[in-house]
């Protein structure tokens, strides 16, 4: 085997080692709570219920922890702010 084909060889290695990483960094940056991940309990208290972005620095969430929920305002400058506190879930859990 020639350097050259050495040398091909290791970039094409090394090539697709990097797409891996890139995919698995995608991957927990879009879906972050997976179900089955590392991690994860099998019956979790809290969970994210909805995210809704308003503009480039703030979104909403609703959180549900046990059977109640609670709506989030997240922003950069200002921190988390709790809007409504106490709401009650809909009835079990949505996929």
């Amino acid at each position: 085997m020639e350097s050259a084909d050495l040398l091909r060889a290791l970039a094409a290695l090394l090539f697709t080692l990097c797409l891996i990483g890139l995919v698995a960094w995608a991957v927990r940056k879009v879906s972050p709570g997976l179900p089955g991940m590392i991690g994860t309990p099998a019956n979790p208290r809290l969970t994210l219920v909805e995210r809704k972005i308003i503009d480039h620095r703030h979104q909403l969430v609703l959180l549900r922890r046990d059977q109640t929920e609670h709506l989030v305002l997240l922003s950069a400058q200002a921190g988390p702010v709790v809007v409504e506190s106490g709401i009650q879930g809909a009835g079990g859990d949505k996929p």
